[in-house]
């Protein structure tokens, strides 16, 4: 699991006082960056590896200006070519937003998806776990 830390700014926050939703996939794209470092280490467009076919994201309860949030990361499936991100920010120890995104390995030049094998497999299998209780 990978774990970020995010200071919310004062901007981040809407009219009705808390974060606004839609800085939750913002950051949690943000936290995808240490997986999509598995693919292509220097994070290099040219070199890109990977669509996204899914996202969503679960608003569970409100995130406040004044505290950080903690964006875990981890895989929760892993196919042929593709795999589920899971992401969970949680504010003063507490979930308050669940978010997945199906990712695909893929060949921008063929225009095809292709297979997750060998050490690339084995750095995602390290990440792979199931998604806790509270979520």
């Amino acid at each position: 699991m990978f774990v970020r830390t995010i200071e919310p700014a004062f901007y981040d926050t809407d009219a009705l006082g808390h974060v606004n939703n839609t800085r939750l996939p913002a950051w949690f794209e943000l936290a995808r960056n240490d997986l999509f470092r598995l693919f292509t280490p220097d994070l290099d467009p040219r070199k890109w590896r990977l669509i996204m076919a899914r996202m969503e994201v679960d608003y569970r309860a409100e995130l406040q200006y004044g505290s950080e949030i903690e964006i875990h990361t981890y895989v929760s499936r892993l196919g042929n070519s593709s795999f589920t991100v899971s992401q969970e920010a949680r504010q003063n120890d507490r979930l308050t937003n669940l978010g997945h995104t199906v990712m695909v390995h893929f060949d921008h030049q063929a225009k095809c998806a292709i297979p997750i094998e060998g050490e690339l497999r084995e750095a995602l299998q390290a990440h792979l776990q199931e998604e806790p209780a509270d979520a």
